[in-house]
């Protein structure tokens, strides 16, 4: 018999958070998420999700062992801006049993329609802000800082409940031998370019990382605006993130584009943090965790291109592929042998063609699903 309880108690949310490390066990391209991370991600009293949207949590018993996760989703930021009466589903993991998974999917749908929902979206970790769709192509390679990962009877499952693809998000692989040197020495004429117009390029300061992080919050949001599937991040929500994200970005891989002083994009790149995360055993930092990650960090050689976002009027400037071309110049600087960009829309034509351009190849297929309620 298959019960799926709510969580309400401490132990019970560390069960939830705990549940992949026993799924995948066996699993060689397996990354624990950390701990810690997850702990804040599923607070209900401090995580600014929730100072405006509501989440509850679930878990599946079977013979007393838990056999599966689900979170049901009310983002009323989403519902409002996009005027769509969708409820998401997100953090589901399950054995290979889709009387498990249909148990789990059961019980987010009669959620969503408790609160007059009429569809049912996901898996986004609260939105496509955060971690979001199904691994459905690119099982023999871990993922990268970030990106989902799970077993390949995922997508069966959902299917055969009766959702259908809603979108495709690429992961492309560009290894940093196959760049062009040419495109990498047209990032100065590019460059010379955007300054005669009184657009200039820069490193983010760290030194004044509040002030850059206001001007980001801005172009973030202006940027995505019209994006498939986006969602504005409240101020407090991205502060929340850069604030976490501080502790493992590089200067070096965030570039801000202003013109005449006006922030006007930017791109944020992230060395794979996942190579040393991956010996961490169940995501946990202490005891001794702290110092395998930190004397694997130096064992890093890939990095993942993470946002890069341009103000509407800005976008054929070629700001973009100066972005690019300048992350794996350091790449290369740094003796990284590939970079991946992700997530990239299936319908955004600039942004395949750009990457296209510089020799990336689509190596791994995530994709978001829907069902009516």
């Amino acid at each position: 018999m298959i019960e799926v309880i709510k969580v309400q108690e401490k132990k019970d949310l560390k069960k939830f958070i705990d549940f992949p490390h026993e799924l995948y066990a066996r699993d060689g391209n397996y990354v624990p998420e950390l701990y810690l991370a997850q702990k804040d991600l599923l607070n209900k009293k401090s995580h600014p999700f929730f100072d405006h949207s509501e989440a509850d949590f679930f878990l599946a018993y079977k013979n007393d062992t838990i056999v599966g996760r689900i979170a049901a989703i009310k983002n009323n930021n989403y519902l409002e801006f996009t005027g769509i009466q969708s409820g998401k589903f997100g953090f589901f993991d399950v054995i290979d049993d889709y009387e498990v998974a249909e148990a789990l999917l059961n019980v987010v749908a009669d959620w969503q329609k408790e609160r007059g929902l009429q569809h049912l979206t996901g898996p986004e970790n609260y939105s496509t802000n955060e971690t979001c769709g199904t691994l459905i192509e690119g099982f023999d390679t871990p993922p990268t800082v970030m990106m989902p990962y799970n077993k390949p009877y995922y997508k069966e499952f959902l299917e055969q409940y009766g959702f259908e693809k809603d979108m495709d998000l690429l992961s492309y692989k560009i290894k940093t031998e196959d760049v062009p040197d040419k495109l990498i020495r047209m990032s100065d004429k590019i460059l010379e370019r955007l300054n005669n117009k009184g657009i200039t390029i820069r490193k983010i300061n760290l030194k004044k990382f509040s002030e850059e992080i206001d001007k980001i919050i801005e172009v973030y949001n202006s940027a995505w605006e019209k994006n498939w599937g986006f969602v504005p991040m409240t101020d407090a929500e991205f502060k929340h993130a850069a604030k976490d994200m501080k502790q493992i970005v590089d200067p070096d891989f965030v570039l801000i584009a202003e013109h005449e002083g006006k922030p006007i994009g930017f791109t944020l790149s992230i060395p794979d943090m996942n190579m040393p995360l991956k010996r961490l055993k169940r995501g946990r930092l202490l005891p001794f965790g702290i110092f395998k990650l930190l004397y694997h960090k130096k064992d890093i050689d890939r990095v993942r291109i993470v946002t890069l976002g341009l103000v509407e009027g800005y976008r054929k400037l070629g700001i973009d592929a100066y972005f690019y071309m300048k992350a794996f110049e350091e790449a290369k600087k740094k003796g990284m042998s590939f970079g991946e960009a992700s997530w990239i829309l299936e319908n955004n034509e600039m942004m395949n063609k750009a990457i296209e351009n510089i020799n990336g190849k689509v190596y791994k297929k995530h994709r978001l699903f829907k069902k009516a309620i």
